[in-house]
């Protein structure tokens, strides 16, 4: 596997007594994959990843990988609220989504981006013993901050050769209403439980509030990515239902 070497100065140690067990993947949404770059290796930035790929399939080495990169911000995973310490972070060159001063441009990830990510990303669960499982969104790990790498994202892809996990085919749908948007009670407990079961940071309120809704649009879009609308619907809650059994929590 060929890299460029691009140092970024935004780094520091890593706790030695926190191994790597985290692989974080996000988009760069910046207008070109230049912009990023300048921006990954901004000292007045205090930002970075491990890697960035571009969508011609070039990938860039910017931190070491036992340093500690920059580039989950405030985050949290299954107790865990140092994400940067325990985690490789890659950036995939994608423009992202629109917000307020920036017209966006997101889409489909090209093929030789895809490639590139598969062959790196397996060298670092190898390398690191990571769960297949631990390879997470920026927006699970911060679903109140983040929605990257998208909808667009083919987790699918990954999955099938062993990067990340996703709900079975045919699993099983729980009956239930069509939504607890809104409700209390014993149901939405149940749902916020199963949630932080996974490694989500959700309040266990009770109440189907917006902190609950962020969290389930984040799981949606990676894990149902067919409608993101933060519904936890019986097909979303199946799909969790599926992933906690795989991880024999269910």
């Amino acid at each position: 596997m060929a890299f460029i070497d691009a140092p970024s100065p935004n780094h520091d140690a890593r706790d030695p007594l926190k191994p790597v067990s985290l692989l974080i993947l996000h988009y760069t949404g910046m207008e070109s994959a230049a912009a990023a770059l300048d921006r990954l290796r901004d000292p007045a930035a205090k930002v970075s990843a491990h890697y960035m790929i571009d969508e011609d399939g070039r990938i860039f080495r910017l931190v070491p990988e036992d340093r500690r990169a920059w580039h989950a911000g405030v985050s949290f995973w299954a107790g865990e609220r140092d994400i940067n310490a325990i985690s490789i972070g890659i950036e995939l060159v994608n423009p992202g989504h629109p917000h307020p001063g920036y017209a966006g441009g997101y889409r489909p990830y090209p093929e030789a981006q895809m490639r590139s990510l598969e062959a790196l990303a397996a060298d670092i669960l190898r390398r690191h013993g990571i769960p297949r499982h631990r390879v997470l969104g920026h927006s699970d790990v911060a679903p109140m901050r983040k929605i990257d790498p998208g909808e667009l994202f083919d987790w699918e892809r990954l999955a099938a050769r062993g990067i990340g996990i996703m709900p079975r085919r045919g699993h099983p749908v729980p009956p239930g209403p069509a939504s607890s948007q809104g409700m209390t009670g014993p149901m939405v407990a149940a749902l916020q439980r199963d949630l932080a079961r996974f490694g989500y940071d959700v309040p266990a309120t009770g109440i189907h509030d917006d902190a609950t809704r962020q969290v389930v649009a984040a799981f949606q879009r990676h894990f149902r990515r067919s409608r993101v609308d933060g519904v936890a619907d019986p097909v979303t809650r199946g799909a969790l239902a599926d992933l906690l059994l795989q991880l024999g929590d269910g």
